[in-house]
């Protein structure tokens, strides 16, 4: 049996933080496998309490997130319309794009209108569910 490490990184908008709640907790507070494999999920985050959120201009946001980003190997992204006007979200699309990370971008629950800025950059997207959101970061982790 072998262990599988996989580096994930949750985008956010800290005004609907629901979903980063939801999608945290299915993500790395659950053992999780997939045939032999144990997987083994780290965040890779920015918490919410963390010192980028004081970041003095856009260019040290930027930096300072990029970091994150270019340690991890999937970036989860809900498609809430709240993502269009994020300059957050926007930051984290282009610093996946910059290091080559797969986007799963993924339908919050009963969500009718999706972010198309977000369902352009995805590599994959599924929907608001659990399972899905974790075999869909297993698949992205397995064809970078």
């Amino acid at each position: 049996m072998s262990t599988r490490r996989i580096n994930v990184f949750i985008s956010h908008a800290w005004s609907y933080s629901g979903h980063y709640e939801s999608l945290s907790g299915w993500i790395f507070d659950e053992n999780w496998r997939s045939g032999q494999a144990s997987l083994d999920f780290r965040d890779f985050s920015v918490p919410k309490d963390d010192p980028i959120h004081d970041a003095k201009n856009d260019s040290e946001l930027r930096d300072a997130l990029y970091r994150q980003i270019g340690l991890s190997h999937v970036i989860v992204i809900p498609t809430g319309m709240y993502a269009n006007y994020s300059k957050w979200i926007q930051k984290e699309i282009d610093g996946s794009k910059n290091y080559g990370k797969p986007i799963l971008a993924v339908n919050p629950w009963g969500s009718i209108r999706r972010s198309s800025v977000v369902a352009a950059a995805a590599n994959k997207t599924v929907g608001w569910n659990k399972k899905s959101v974790v075999s869909g970061i297993w698949d992205l982790y397995n064809n970078v």
